[in-house]
């Protein structure tokens, strides 16, 4: 096949001349970060490391990590490296689980950071000829304007329509003639639901590309977008600590993991409870170090997002290496009678039961001393009006699925279609009641 390169040179480049690339540019960065930030020049003198110990590409393994704490106790500038009359932007987290993490960028980072979106979506496929209908959130989150300015760099259409109002955009989508949509894959399958509510075949449309972000989903929920909403759906990964959306991307052999832009991103992955470096191909937390970033570059930083990294060559040319889609996070995770749950793990049990539809709430409570979790999801219209026996069938089937993929026993709720409430953003997939 045909492939196509925003970047060629960088893209294609031999590992060698990558990891020279990628040690000049961390040098640089430590010696900067050092020199003009206290908490980070504080956090180094107490690990007993100097920027002048960084030699090698192995030696990123002396400097401490950044966690999500650092960002909040030094709110909400302390992390910058330059004074505030150089950024010309701040996003922010919601901060729902305590002070916002706040990022900023220069001129040059807006640059670099349109330019790796504009990879990605070369690299999923779309080109300048699109019409990119852009149904990220716009506002403090990165994902709407970062993709906006990616769409412009790479010369498409962009189509800033942002979250809500489904059966607008598709209307949307249907006169402007949208040819890639990005969004969350949740509000992927909300759109999918309104198209089907307002009696129109995705066929009709002419969508051929999807590129969903922000949140875990299988393989399976893959498949039911595709089917669904008849495209090509591909990963992209971003976040806001470390630029937001562009950090990696699938290319078409979508079975292959994202390709990270590591000329501007360095991956570990990590042992999440001791901290040591893994070998490539072992599974553990992805920790990135920004290589290019001038207004807030971040050292090590724990995503918690739970992955794994190739660096054997892919079918598409790209020589960058590519991460597994991520099949968790260590801070979602659910421990249930000492059981290690994911949620992305349920979805993936719920995605390949026929009579079920991609919608679904986990809820964990206590029942005295002990750890319970129940599974609600949303059984398909014709299988809801269908006998009793075959719905209680179909329960214990999920049960006995569930048990035999995670170890742990669960309760079933089926409920009627559209029941459970739809998301334009993040799914909330967890309610964790033993918090309350």
């Amino acid at each position: 096949m045909t492939v196509a390169y925003w970047e060629e040179e960088i893209e294609t480049l031999p590992r060698v001349g990558l990891e020279s690339v990628q040690l000049s540019r961390l040098k640089n960065l430590v010696a900067r970060v050092y020199k003009t930030v206290k908490p980070y020049r504080v956090k180094m003198d107490a690990a007993g490391v100097k920027p002048e110990d960084i030699k090698t590409l192995a030696d990123l393994a002396k400097l401490p990590f950044t966690v999500k704490e650092d960002l909040r106790d030094n709110y909400p500038f302390g992390l910058f490296t330059v004074p505030l009359d150089e950024v010309v932007r701040v996003h922010a987290s919601s901060g729902t689980t305590g002070k916002p993490t706040v990022v900023g960028y220069t001129a040059k980072d807006i640059k670099t950071w349109s330019n790796v979106m504009a990879r990605a979506l070369c690299c999923a496929g779309a080109t300048k000829n699109d019409m990119v209908h852009n149904a990220y959130g716009y506002g403090l989150f990165t994902g709407g304007l970062g993709a906006h300015y990616g769409i412009e760099r790479l010369g498409a259409t962009a189509i800033p329509v942002s979250g809500g109002n489904s059966k607008r955009q598709i209307t949307i989508m249907k006169d402007f003639g949208s040819t890639v949509l990005l969004s969350t894959p949740s509000y992927a399958l909300n759109l999918a639901d309104s198209m089907d509510a307002m009696g129109i075949d995705p066929k009709s449309l002419s969508l051929r590309i999807g590129i969903f972000g922000a949140e875990p989903w299988s393989e399976n929920m893959r498949d039911e977008v595709e089917r669904k909403l008849n495209l090509k759906a591909t990963d992209i990964y971003g976040l806001s600590e470390v630029m937001g959306p562009g950090v990696a991307q699938e290319c078409l052999h979508t079975e292959r993991g994202m390709h990270i832009s590591e000329d501007h991103f360095l991956p570990e992955i990590i042992d999440p409870d001791t901290g040591e470096v893994l070998p490539p191909g072992e599974k553990g937390e992805l920790v990135f170090t920004t290589l290019t970033k001038e207004a807030f570059p971040i050292i090590r930083y724990r995503t918690k997002d739970i992955s794994r990294l190739f660096y054997e060559p892919c079918a598409c040319g790209r020589t960058l290496v590519r991460m597994e889609k991520i099949t968790g996070r260590t801070d979602d995770m659910l421990i249930i009678r000492g059981v290690n749950v994911f949620p992305s793990q349920v979805e993936h049990v719920l995605m390949g039961v026929d009579g079920v539809e991609p919608h679904y709430q986990i809820v964990v409570d206590r029942d005295g001393n002990l750890d319970t979790m129940e599974v609600q999801v949303e059984v398909s219209e014709g299988f809801f009006s269908d006998e009793i026996r075959k719905l209680e069938n179909l329960n214990k089937y999920i049960q006995m699925e569930i048990k035999d993929l995670l170890g742990v026993t669960c309760k079933v709720k089926l409920v009627e279609p559209k029941t459970i409430q739809r998301s334009e953003g993040k799914a909330q997939r967890v309610i964790d009641n033993r918090r309350i």
